[in-house]
């Protein structure tokens, strides 16, 4: 998925192939397995162009790591406890951009409640953590087992 991400445009399977043997020894149909079992998956679509696909990918990485950060902190059994513990490893640079996001997200969204009136709401209008974006396929891939160095998490690939 990195290579598809980098590229940002449609990509061929002979595309991806060059750009990873610049790096290592890698065959044609491992990428092109790894592309046809990404498109299975959801991760990518793709279009026939002549005799080859050229593959999209179908969500952004910015989402992709909201998805694994969202699934993450779903499945903690103390999701405040598992976000102080994160914030507590962000770098200064890491917790200014989520300051930002925090920003961003109370400006477009205006029925989040500003910290402050937040005691006197009503529960009914608390805003919940945000879901997933739509356009992350709803089963995000975890580990794959290896057997070669091409079988290796999506978003590595």
């Amino acid at each position: 998925m990195s290579r598809v991400w980098q590229w940002n445009r449609p990509v061929t399977v002979r595309e991806v192939l060059e750009d990873l043997q610049r790096e290592r020894s890698i065959a044609y149909t491992t990428v092109m397995t790894v592309m046809d079992n990404l498109h299975q998956k959801g991760w990518v679509r793709r279009e026939v162009d002549g005799r080859a696909y050229r593959y999209t990918a179908v969500s952004t990485r910015a989402a992709y790591a909201a998805a694994l950060m969202n699934e993450a902190w779903s499945k903690s059994d103390n999701p405040a406890a598992a976000l102080v513990a994160f914030f507590g490893m962000m770098s200064p640079t890491q917790r200014d951009a989520l300051e930002d996001a925090v920003r961003m997200v109370q400006r477009d969204r205006p029925e989040v409640i500003p910290e402050a009136a937040s005691e006197t709401a009503p529960e009914a209008s608390r805003e919940a953590a945000p879901e997933v974006p739509p356009e992350v396929p709803s089963e995000v891939p975890g580990e794959v087992p290896s057997e070669g160095a091409d079988r290796e998490h999506p978003a590595g690939r």
